[in-house]
């Protein structure tokens, strides 16, 4: 049998729908200077789908950085993995500057979050030991759960005796094993925009013996009194023994990095695969990301801007009687019921009617009958786009009540 055939009959829960949604739905064209107001299909739409918390991707100051960083050192160097040709004093200095931000002994670039989440897993753990993981875990997390040879058990979203329950079932392992249990938890979760249950987590480090990693990607730069993420929000960045963060969201960049005690930094970078054969991050990206650290550090007032229009964002949508869920973070997700035809028209005519585009998450992300339209604030956003968008989500949700998206087919785009 080709094994091409597995595919050609089944292209997936998302790929069926390529040939009708491609260049619309999914894998949408933006164009224009990345911000609150953007190019869709030749026209103007107000912009919730980038993660540019901060503002940062055409603040003057990183454009700047970035230009001269390219001009001057091209987009090649260094030339090489880390380990053998690709170090340099500013992937120090970076390392320096983030481990101080994030009040933790050492810390690690990589190249990618997702790439490096899962080989810092594949590392960090071996057969006898024991992962204990939320079952909301971003993809990244769950692919590197599947790598690991022994026991993994998921615990009930921020469920805390689930969470007990499954570390008095690792336990039971680890005594016979002699091996350790890893809990990953995440700061911030991405759909739901709920924070992860630190606080709780880490108070059961007093009646097990686990250690926590956690991928604060939505949290880092957004929450906490310095910016330093939902462990500084929630009092307990000094129990989490693994903080995890990457650069594509509250920096508008590229890379991620880790950050811990040295001895375990050091692990990583010893034997995360990932980054050992993996060519070193460009220097432009690293002087860039310099620069935006230095911004987080220094501009407190970006981070004000973007809470402030948080705020009016989503007590605006309460007020109208849309179900944001339960969100304590910038992620705004927007729930309502309808089949995925529905879901189509009712994006249709935000975007071509109110000129508003946010991203649409349909099953399987989310369980069938339900659409979640997600919401990402930053802190160039207006006023006039915050009340714009309000006005349209009342109007979409009204119709789709009322049963005006109910239409047979996919809608045509």
């Amino acid at each position: 049998m080709d094994i091409f055939n597995n595919f050609r009959s089944d292209k997936g829960p998302l790929g069926k729908y390529a040939e009708k949604a491609e260049g619309y739905f999914i894998f949408p064209k933006l164009e224009g200077p990345l911000g609150n107001r953007m190019i869709f299909r030749d026209r103007e739409v107000i912009m919730w789908s980038i993660n540019n918390y901060l503002g940062l991707a055409n603040h003057p100051e990183v454009r700047k950085a970035d230009t001269k960083a390219s001009e001057e050192w091209g987009l090649a160097y260094p030339m090489g993995a880390r380990m053998m040709s690709g170090q340099t004093q500013y992937h120090e200095q970076l390392e320096k500057e983030l481990a101080e931000f994030v009040n933790k002994e050492s810390s690690y670039v990589v190249n990618f979050g997702y790439q490096g989440i899962v080989s810092a897993i594949d590392a960090l753990v071996g057969r006898k030991d024991v992962i204990v993981y939320d079952s909301e875990s971003h993809a990244c997390i769950v692919d590197g759960v599947r790598l690991h040879m022994g026991k993994r058990f998921a615990f009930h979203h921020n469920d805390m005796e689930s969470l007990e329950n499954n570390l008095k079932r690792a336990m039971k392992i680890t005594e016979k094993t002699g091996g350790g249990i890893l809990v990953i938890s995440e700061g911030v979760f991405g759909m739901r925009g709920d924070q992860g249950n630190l606080k709780e987590i880490v108070k059961l480090k007093e009646k097990y013996p686990f250690r926590l990693l956690v991928d604060d990607a939505h949290g880092f730069g957004t929450l906490g009194k310095t910016g330093a993420g939902a462990g500084e929000e929630q009092g307990v960045q000094d129990e989490i023994d693994i903080y995890f963060s990457t650069f594509a969201k509250s920096m508008a960049s590229i890379g991620a990095f880790f950050a811990g005690e040295k001895d375990v930094i050091q692990f990583l970078q010893y034997n995360m695969r990932s980054q050992m054969f993996a060519k070193s991050l460009p220097l432009p990206l690293v002087l860039g990301n310099l620069k935006r650290l230095e911004l987080l550090r220094t501009k407190p007032d970006l981070k004000e801007k973007l809470w402030e229009n948080v705020n009016y964002l989503q007590s605006g949508l309460k007020a109208k009687g849309l179900d944001i869920g339960n969100t304590n973070s910038c992620v705004t997700p927007v729930y309502m019921k309808g089949s995925v035809e529905e879901a189509t028209h009712l994006v249709r005519d935000l975007r071509e009617n109110h000129r508003v585009f946010c991203s649409i998450v349909i099953y399987p992300v989310v369980p069938k009958g339900m659409i979640l339209l997600r919401l990402i604030p930053t802190t160039v956003h207006t006023k006039e786009d915050i009340d714009l968008s309000l006005e349209a989500f009342e109007q979409i949700s009204d119709k789709l009540k009322k049963g005006v998206y109910r239409e047979a087919e996919f809608a045509e785009v």
